[in-house]
């Protein structure tokens, strides 16, 4: 979200600016934007690094690690907004994340690979987590709250589908090549296409998207700005209980963020190691399409069943709906079934427990963590913080993994999951504000 739209003194236009172009000219396209370079980090860069032969622990360390951008970019959101034009900052970071996944098609050919490709990465997953905040804050500033509503679910849509074309669409094609002409060459075409859509897609915004200034008060300077994000940072762990809400948001994620890591890895890996032994096309279908599609059913689900019971009724029941289905992978572990039809239900049952319960921590920030008149810049660091314990979780669960094998790693996960369900006991679930003085 657009940071200063809640600082003093910030200026948001009555009823937003109106955009040059149809919304639908250029929202689907800013959020498939946003969506491929995240997957690209997020998982896309995972099953490439198994293809190539990397550790599982090497894999998990350093893609998680990658993932730090999404958790800090709140703290440098704010500068952006100095920029006098955020089409102009979109575009670029679209560009600059275009470059440097088109450069890793050079990189994989070189004999020092895997370093220059973490340090690509690295780039995207800067240019990326910045251009979420601009690309939202587009969507914020150009669109009146009526429209910002009836494109929501463009926005979401979009976003989505930038997952079904990366690991139904790149992924499969990476497969495909696999067999043709091996893992460097094959990953090198892909994501010399994936840099070749990213730079199209943004020189076509410089056409389409609206030429929204930026939020910041006038005559305001980086001082002035720094100073407004200390006040931010201040006044939200003044909140009472935000500790215990920090360490439910942080937790919240734990079973999830080792599953969504070596999950697919196991279904890449050898049965005579106890993965699965599937073909990365093979993974790309079932994740890529089936999984995708569950998600956001449960996604879907999630929010009415939230809305029916209230948030304090239903987080226990989304915190079991988001970890027991995990016991799928367990299964597979343990029943190595060769169908790809039976992995590609089991897959599906939980994927849409992930969706359906994915929906409490989204709720529990926006409606506990971010009250108060901070509200846009305190979700972000909320979010952050939710981006923080996957992360964590992530970095590890390479080398869980290798001293437990993956039977075992999967009971672990389940295990996991239970502090947080304790903790949904004793958290406060309604909004944390300061006493009033």
């Amino acid at each position: 979200m657009s940071f200063l739209k809640d600082l003093p003194g910030a200026v948001m236009p009555e009823g937003a600016s109106k955009p040059t172009r149809h919304p639908l000219a250029w929202v689907p396209t800013l959020y498939l934007a946003q969506g491929l370079p995240f997957y690209a980090v997020a998982l896309v860069a995972g099953l490439m690094y198994k293809s190539m032969g990397v550790p599982n622990e090497q894999i998990a360390r350093w893609t998680g690690l990658l993932g730090m951008a999404w958790v800090f970019k709140a703290l440098w959101s704010p500068f952006l907004e100095l920029a006098r034009s955020k089409r102009g900052v979109v575009v670029c970071f679209q560009l600059a994340g275009g470059c440097a996944l088109g450069a890793m098609a050079l990189a994989l050919q070189l004999p020092a690979w895997f370093g220059l490709s973490i340090a690509l990465f690295a780039i995207v997953a800067l240019a990326s987590s910045s251009h979420d905040i601009c690309a939202d804050g587009i969507y914020i500033a150009s669109l009146s709250e009526r429209q910002q509503a009836a494109y929501a679910g463009w926005q979401g849509a979009f976003f989505n589908a930038a997952k079904f074309l990366s690991m139904g669409g790149l992924v499969m094609l990476a497969g495909y090549l696999e067999v043709r002409m091996g893992p460097g060459p094959a990953w090198a075409t892909v994501f010399g296409l994936l840099g070749a859509i990213m730079a199209g897609l943004g020189l076509y915004h410089l056409w389409a998207l609206p030429d929204t200034p930026g939020n910041a008060p006038a005559g305001s300077g980086a001082r002035s700005v720094a100073g407004t994000l200390v006040d931010v940072i201040r006044d939200f762990f003044a909140k009472p209980g935000i500790w215990m809400a920090i360490l439910f948001i942080i937790l919240f994620r734990a079973g999830e963020g080792q599953i969504q890591t070596i999950g697919p890895l196991f279904l890449r890996d050898a049965r005579e190691v106890g993965g699965l032994g599937l073909t990365t096309a093979q993974v790309g279908a079932v994740y890529g399409t089936a999984g995708t599609i569950a998600f956001l059913a449960g996604s879907i689900a999630g929010g009415y069943f939230t809305a029916a019971l209230s948030l304090k009724r239903a987080m226990p029941w989304l915190i079991i709906a988001m970890n027991l289905p995990n016991a799928v992978f367990w299964y597979l572990s343990v029943a190595q079934p060769e169908s790809l039809g039976v992995i590609a239900v089991g897959l599906g049952i939980e994927m849409f427990g992930y969706g359906f319960g994915f929906v409490g921590v989204i709720l529990f920030i926006m409606q506990v963590v971010a009250s108060g008149r901070y509200q846009t810049a305190h979700y972000a660091l909320g979010t952050g913080f939710m981006q923080l314990g996957f992360v964590l979780f992530k970095m590890v669960s390479g080398d869980i993994q290798g001293w437990l094998g993956y039977q075992h790693f999967f009971l672990w996960v389940l295990v996991a999951a239970l502090p947080v369900l304790v903790l949904s006991r004793v958290v406060r679930l309604e909004a944390l504000q300061k006493p009033a003085v």
